[in-house]
């Protein structure tokens, strides 16, 4: 038996990650055997290998391997594709034709993306593997077949069971034993050493020097998601060797190639846009009391002054740009309908809000407790206001309005509580 470094340098499988090594020593073991194989992983991390290197050790390595990609075959005509057809069996079948399940005969047939078959077709495949029969589409004589079956799918099967799209016992019957190939993300030491395979071919292929990667650039290689995997990493590759002048490239030009490399983290995208202008609303009004505070700590800045210093003059002089600030504010929220009544000078305006008689210490702190409980109150009032408005627009949906309000659903929970909602 050949060992694992040696498959891997026969069919080109580039890294030694201990999940990777660990696929690869599974398919050694079972290739001897006629057990049905089915390869899962991501799309992209190279689930095609495997089949070929189970037929290659089987004993049906001098039969026909045959490849199929069950997604790319329209649903009308796959049935006729695997199983054959009879001659007037439908509307263009001008002739007999053997199937792939009749050509591969003594071989093996690879499915890639089993999960994407037909319901009708899974029942005709199932008959296959539990008694190796079958029927062409418009016959009625019963085949004899024997081939060995391995399968790849990127679904998630028991999703596609539980959704009734994939049926449990074909799933059992493929998956005798599986096989599970790890993303190129949780390979991070095998990403360079596939990235400099590549820019090696490429170099060779368009007959240019080959390209080579920075410190900063490897860096910024290995930490990247590669949603895309091996395909995306290999088409990165060539991408650069054929556009990059410079064939030394640093970790701006890289990024320059990687889309949203801005976060390593999946996207939730909502299925329906929802009350985005009641969202509008929700930020302006958040501004709106966010300035309102600012103008209440301005003014509790402004009367404590007062009050501790008694001297009228002195606190204008020093806050007059403060006292203009709340001035000019006050006069745009007058109705513009009418002429708003300005005082001869600032002074007067200190005269007419201050205390006509001395304010004792403690009544000074009782003053700035009551403007601190007026700013309090409203903001809960307005908080309150907001909840019932998004739980009354989600009907009593806690994580939609959660999601709405941009908090978590454990602290609307816990202000529905405190609110007594």
């Amino acid at each position: 038996m050949e060992s694992i470094q040696a498959i891997k340098q026969r069919f080109g499988i580039i890294g030694n990650d201990p999940k990777l090594n660990r696929a690869v020593e599974k398919a050694i073991q079972v290739a001897p055997t006629d057990i049905s194989v089915l390869v899962t992983g991501e799309s992209g991390v190279g689930k095609e290998s495997i089949p070929k290197i189970i037929h290659s050790l089987s004993h049906r390595k001098h039969g026909k391997y045959i490849a199929v990609n069950c997604g790319a075959i329209p649903e009308g005509t796959i049935d006729s594709e695997l199983f054959g057809h009879e001659k007037g069996a439908f509307t263009g079948a001008t002739q007999t034709r053997n199937g792939y399940f009749e050509v591969a005969d003594g071989g093996t047939i690879f499915l890639d993306e089993v999960g994407e078959l037909p319901l009708t077709t899974q029942v005709r495949l199932l008959r296959v593997l539990e008694n190796g029969e079958f029927i062409k589409v418009g016959s009625s004589k019963v085949q004899k077949t024997d081939v060995r079956i391995v399968a790849a799918t990127n679904v998630n099967m028991f999703e596609a069971i539980k959704k009734e799209k994939f049926r449990e016992d074909l799933y059992y019957r493929l998956s005798t034993v599986e096989i599970l190939l790890p993303p190129l993300r949780d390979r991070k030491d095998d990403i360079h050493l596939l990235f400099r395979k590549f820019a090696s071919d490429f170099a060779t292929k368009y007959k240019m020097p080959t390209i080579r990667l920075s410190d900063d650039a490897v860096v910024l290689l290995e930490k990247y998601h590669w949603s895309g995997n091996i395909r995306q990493l290999r088409n990165i590759a060539e991408q650069i060797s054929v556009l990059e002048q410079n064939r030394a490239i640093t970790a701006v030009t890289l990024h320059s190639y990687l889309p949203n490399i801005g976060s390593n983290l999946p996207a939730v995208i909502s299925s329906e846009k929802k009350d985005s202008d009641f969202s509008n609303e929700r930020e302006i009004l958040y501004k709106v009391l966010f300035d309102m505070k600012g103008d209440l700590n301005d003014l509790k800045k402004l009367t404590m002054e007062l009050m501790q210093s008694g001297n009228t003059q002195q606190v204008q002089k020093d806050n007059e740009g403060l006292i203009q600030k709340i001035y000019r504010k006050e006069e745009e929220k007058e109705d513009t309908h009418f002429e708003a009544p300005v005082p001869a000078t600032s002074t007067e305006v200190l005269h007419i809000n201050a205390p006509s008689t001395p304010v004792k210490e403690d009544d000074k702190y009782h003053f700035a407790e009551e403007i601190e409980e007026e700013e309090t109150l409203s903001l809960h009032d307005k908080e309150l206001e907001l909840i019932k408005k998004s739980l009354e627009r989600h009907r009593g949906k806690r994580k939609a309005a959660a999601e709405e309000l941009g908090i978590s659903e454990r602290t609307l929970y816990r202000k529905i509580k405190q609110y007594d909602l």
